[in-house]
């Protein structure tokens, strides 16, 4: 499977990503309760065309938890996929700069395909966030700020970066 057939799934209903996906209920251990360890709450999510994994065990319910791991699942594979950053592609529904600040919600269903977006740039200006916010128009210090609030994207990020011989990013 290719970055860009990834790229599409981020886009796919929550239903159509989970028709993809291999669904394993299990109990799981730790708080939440006699309930948590009588019933199978806790969910893991395998994507089959990817082999990409996500699990959610917080709650008592799961449906919560299957949500969460489908949430999960969404930014492993805009964390882990690559594709050559267009000259500058359209930033997704949702996410729109107010000057040069980032204001991203966390709960902001375009996420995913934000950070999927951002990494690829990232990526093809060899670590240099300086330069890809300046392309974007908006500050370094937003989009890393943006980056720390997904660890998972800023571990990817410091991880391309220690790659290209630059210094980590410091939240």
């Amino acid at each position: 499977m290719n970055a860009s057939q990834i790229r599409e799934r981020l886009n796919f209903t929550d239903e159509k990503l989970l028709a993809e996906c291999e669904l394993q209920r299990y109990r799981a251990s730790g708080p939440g309760g006699q309930k948590r360890n009588k019933t199978d709450s806790a969910v893991r999510l395998i994507h089959t065309p990817s082999g990409c994994s996500a699990t959610a065990t917080e709650s008592r319910s799961q449906h919560d938890n299957r949500r969460k791991a489908l949430r999960r699942l969404r930014f492993q594979l805009a964390i882990q996929f690559r594709m050559p950053s267009q000259d500058r592609p359209e930033w997704p529904a949702g996410i729109q700069p107010q000057g040069t600040v980032l204001k991203v919600r966390p709960n902001n269903p375009s996420i995913p395909l934000f950070l999927a977006l951002i990494l690829d740039e990232i990526h093809s200006h060899a670590g240099h966030i300086r330069k890809v916010a300046a392309a974007r128009g908006v500050s370094t210090s937003s989009l890393v700020r943006v980056l720390a609030s997904v660890p998972l994207a800023f571990q990817e990020v410091n991880r391309q970066r220690e790659e290209w011989g630059l210094g980590r990013l410091k939240r």
